[in-house]
């Protein structure tokens, strides 16, 4: 007999493979982020390539073993993001680089956090099935992150990054599919 904790596990394991599986191609990223409480802002734009990884895949194993997860433990699906950033005002190329996401039940195993190059964890839910919702806890930050898809040009996303209960930058994400 199936419990109902794994028939949510499954089907948020579904939704999110379907998630990744929607967000495949390259995206054009509006980025601004909001440094609290003084309300400074930076204004960015990103080029994300999004790639969905199947099951058993060699970078999804070697994701597992980068969070030392057993052998025997294949996380179900995953994505890779690749993305290069510029700063808006001054067009100076900020950063680049790529990040793993797999999945097993309701965890998200990332290659690198959003402020280390270390492995971080992240809890994952679906409020509806087009939005993801995402908390990731590393170095005494919390990262609470809402993606949403918006038919099939458009996503939105919003980060919320705090520390000791206080929220320190907010960013917003508007991203075009291109």
């Amino acid at each position: 007999m199936t419990s109902p904790s794994q028939i949510l596990q499954t089907t948020d394991e579904s939704l999110l493979a379907e998630f990744f599986q929607a967000s495949v191609g390259q995206w054009r990223s509006e980025r601004r982020y909001y440094t609290l409480p003084e309300g400074e802002t930076k204004e960015m734009v990103s080029v994300i390539t999004i790639s969905f990884l199947e099951q058993g895949c060699e970078k999804l194993r070697k994701l597992a073993q980068m969070h030392s997860l057993p052998d025997t433990v294949n996380l179900t699906c995953g994505a890779e993001v690749i993305w290069e950033s510029t700063n808006s005002i001054s067009n100076k190329k900020e950063s680049k680089g790529t990040t793993l996401f797999g999945a097993l039940g309701n965890t998200i195993y990332r290659d690198r956090g959003f402020a280390t190059a270390k492995p971080v964890t992240a809890q994952y839910y679906f409020p509806n099935p087009t939005t993801l919702c995402l908390r990731t806890e590393y170095n005494n930050s919390v990262f609470e992150e809402e993606l949403k898809l918006v038919g099939s040009k458009y996503r939105t996303r919003q980060s919320i990054i705090s520390r000791a209960g206080e929220q320190l930058m907010i960013g917003q994400y508007l991203e075009k599919r291109i």
